[in-house]
């Protein structure tokens, strides 16, 4: 097959939800087919992007991508090679076999906020039409749910940014809460640099002094876990020196006298005894905030992760409501969305309780609606499902779910309490997993069907504006790899599903524009060609008089809706058109330190490496650069344990162990330590990290839990320590 780039291809980066724009073209040499050109006129990255974005052409590259199908003959044998029937014939027996025995829900489905939204919407449409099954969930629960919960507590609606990322040059002072945006999205900096540039103030909180927080005005540094007495502590400065506006509050907004109470009770000198944050700095912060004509609160993993998230990011929207810098032009509550999709991934179907257009699965209207565009009776489709790491505990149980299809996702390195999630991985009677390479997970799977990749496929993503933009695929799939809707109508098909599962992904797109028309989350007023036209088009953006793909002038089928970059200008999307304050107060971390694990820890991100690594650690470029994980702590906590940089460190949980070489610096708190999450074996963060869950969003504890830390014996030569860990497709052979 000519796997030849012809000419130039406009698309996006495969990685975070920046989607930066980028085009390929053919490749003059190296392995890979396809090379990357900058794309000057894509408005959120203007041409930037980190090294991830170019050099990720090299997971196309022969020998490092999953080409053919793998099946496993018995449980404890080898991966082999096999045909697509073979493979598909194991999978969708093994699914039917499993709803016979054990009743629809013991299969599940596992998503990914990787997938198109073609893709995460026909993954959701095949979970409850061809396996009638409660049970799918999706990694991006791990991403931003808690936001999207106190999102949707306060305004009614979530959308990660409720404006374009460019705004954020335009404000006047911006507090970034638990983002490391220099590491974690590159591209946007240019978007602080001119917020700075423009006469802009930056605060930024952080229990590291990050490279991000080396651009702030002013650096706060809360224990982890304590953000959400931090953001009331702030809150009762407001209001004890007079910047709420209460013409605002007055207006546009209801339950202050509640939350107001609340911030009461988190004076400074109380706040600061929990925190760690002098009162001087969180007065100051507030100066900053409210001397500003205007302003923003972004928020991303440091205060979601944890198991009052949305208590959290609901305290972190009061003080925007407060002080009226929410529903204003180039002010508000934001939330930076981590994964490619995450933001789409939910809207459309993966998540347990919704279904496509961001509509409740338990609202019979919404039911009524999908089951119409599906062909299916509304009593056909299962309720509410549990949550992400819910699903992944009941693996392998009685009762629980016994075959797994888990598509684009890693939870063997990317679940918290990751010893656990692999010994229930471990215990299903079939894992299928659908992916590009062979991650960790899918070194365990019964069956691993090969994906195309995202240079390799035509799909839309949603990025964290909000904006639906369009990969274009440049190349055909490598050997006998396959497009993950080619795949699920495969898998329908075998399941007595032969229509209703289409392969053709502007297809599926039109299917899903009729299953969001008239939700939240509405885009029957996009295609792909008008995205192509408009750089995206941001929703909600519903079709014209004449319905779904009535794009003509007015009169013509009705005038075009011109999309919506800037929510709740006019009015927020509650019933009576308030932003609702958020009547919460601190409470501890589902794990504090204490006297056998004294220290916190917090885990994050690196610059060269994105998520769980399953494709990040197969490029030699991002290898060198970040080549295996690391545990941060501050020369007196080393100087106390007696570890030297570079030696190595264990740090021990409830829960597990990991060990990987000293990184000792001044910029982290002294009873902290912070570990990246990307690697697997002995490195592997996620051995420690805490289930806890919140109550509402179900996000696990992440950023915060009890450790103690020791120095480890050196190394065996010749072992593996922390460096990439992948699995090898020869090596499953």
């Amino acid at each position: 097959m000519n796997r030849t780039a012809t000419a130039l291809v406009d698309t996006h980066c495969p990685y975070c939800s920046l989607q930066c724009g980028m085009r390929l073209g053919a490749a003059a040499s190296g392995p890979s087919p396809v090379e990357i050109v900058e794309r000057p006129d894509f408005p959120v990255n203007r041409g930037a992007l980190c090294g991830k974005g170019h050099s990720a052409a090299a997971v196309l590259a022969p020998g490092v991508r999953l080409t053919a199908p793998l099946v496993r003959d018995t449980k404890d044998g080898p991966l082999r090679e096999a045909g697509w029937d073979e493979a598909l014939d194991r999978a969708a027996s093994a699914m039917a076999r499993t709803g016979t025995r054990h009743g629809r829900n013991a299969v599940g489905v596992f998503g990914g906020g990787g997938l198109t939204n073609e893709k995460a919407y026909l993954l959701g449409k095949f979970a409850r039409v061809a396996l009638r099954t409660a049970n799918i969930d999706y990694n991006g629960r791990f991403c931003m749910s808690s936001a999207a919960a106190a999102h949707r507590n306060a305004f009614g609606l979530d959308r990660g940014l409720p404006f374009p990322l460019a705004d954020v040059a335009r404000t006047g002072c911006l507090v970034l809460v638990g983002s490391n945006l220099a590491d974690t999205m590159p591209p946007a900096v240019r978007h602080v640099r001119e917020l700075r540039d423009n006469g802009g103030t930056l605060v930024v909180v952080d229990p590291r002094r990050t490279r991000t927080a080396d651009l702030a005005d002013l650096h706060l540094a809360p224990a982890p876990g304590t953000d959400l007495a931090l953001a009331l502590g702030l809150l009762h400065l407001v209001v004890a020196g007079g910047h709420v506006d209460e013409d605002f509050v007055a207006s546009r907004t209801t339950g202050w006298e509640a939350a107001r109470t609340a911030a009461t009770a988190h004076w400074p000198e109380r706040v600061e005894a929990i925190t760690g944050v002098p009162v001087a700095d969180m007065r100051r912060a507030v100066e900053l905030f409210t001397a500003a004509g205007s302003g923003m609160v972004l928020t991303a993993r440091g205060p979601e992760q944890q198991s009052k998230g949305v208590d959290t990011v609901g305290a972190w929207i009061n003080l925007c409501l407060a002080t009226g810098r929410a529903g204003r032009p180039f002010s508000g509550y934001g939330c930076l969305t981590g994964q490619g999709n995450g933001q789409g991934g939910r809207e459309h179907g993966q998540k347990a309780d919704q279904l496509p257009g961001y509509r409740s699965i338990a609202d019979p209207a919404a039911r009524a609606h999908v089951a119409e565009v599906w062909g299916v009776d509304p009593a056909d489709l299962p309720g509410p499902g549990v949550s992400a790491y819910e699903l992944l505990d009941s693996l392998g149980t009685e009762g629980g779910v016994r075959t797994l299809l888990l598509m684009g996702s890693n939870p063997v390195v990317s679940a918290p309490n990751a010893r656990h999630v692999t010994s229930r991985i471990e215990a299903l009677d079939t894992l299928i997993v659908c992916d590009v390479v062979l991650s960790e997970t899918a070194a365990l799977a019964d069956v691993v069907l090969p994906s195309a990749q995202w240079a390799e496929e035509t799909g839309t993503m949603t990025n964290l504006e909000g904006r639906v933009i369009l990969r274009r695929a440049a190349v055909p799939p490598a050997g006998r790899a396959r497009t993950d809707l080619r795949i699920l109508r495969g898998l329908a098909g075998r399941l007595g599903h032969e229509k209703g599962f289409p392969a053709d992904p502007e297809e599926v797109f039109t299917e899903l524009r009729a299953a969001s028309a008239g939700g939240q989350a509405d885009y029957s007023g996009i295609d792909y060609a008008r995205i192509e036209a408009e750089d995206g088009v941001f929703w909600p953006c519903p079709a014209g008089a004449g319905g779904v793909g009535a794009q003509g002038p007015a009169g013509a089928g009705g005038a075009v809706h011109p999309g919506t970059p800037r929510l709740f200008l006019d009015r927020f999307a509650t019933p009576d058109g308030r932003a609702r304050f958020a009547d919460v107060s601190h409470r501890p971390a589902g794990e504090e330190p204490d006297a056998e694990y004294p220290l916190y820890l917090t885990t994050g991100r690196v610059l060269a490496q994105y998520q769980s690594g399953a494709q990040t650690r197969r490029t030699p470029e991002l290898n060198r650069a970040a080549p295996g994980a690391f545990v941060e702590l501050h020369p007196r906590l080393a100087a106390r344990l007696g570890v030297a940089e570079g030696e190595r460190l264990t740090l021990t949980s409830r829960r597990g162990r990991a060990t990987a070489p000293a990184r000792i610096t001044a910029a982290i708190r002294p009873d902290t330590v912070f570990m990246p999450f990307h690697w697997p074996g002995e490195g592997r963060a996620n051995s420690l990290t805490h289930d806890a869950l919140d109550p509402q969003s179900r996000m696990p504890e992440f950023k915060v839990c009890a450790v103690r830390a020791e120095k480890a014996p050196p190394a065996r030569i010749g072992t593996a320590a922390t460096t990439a860990g992948t699995a090898s497709v020869e090596a499953a052979r």
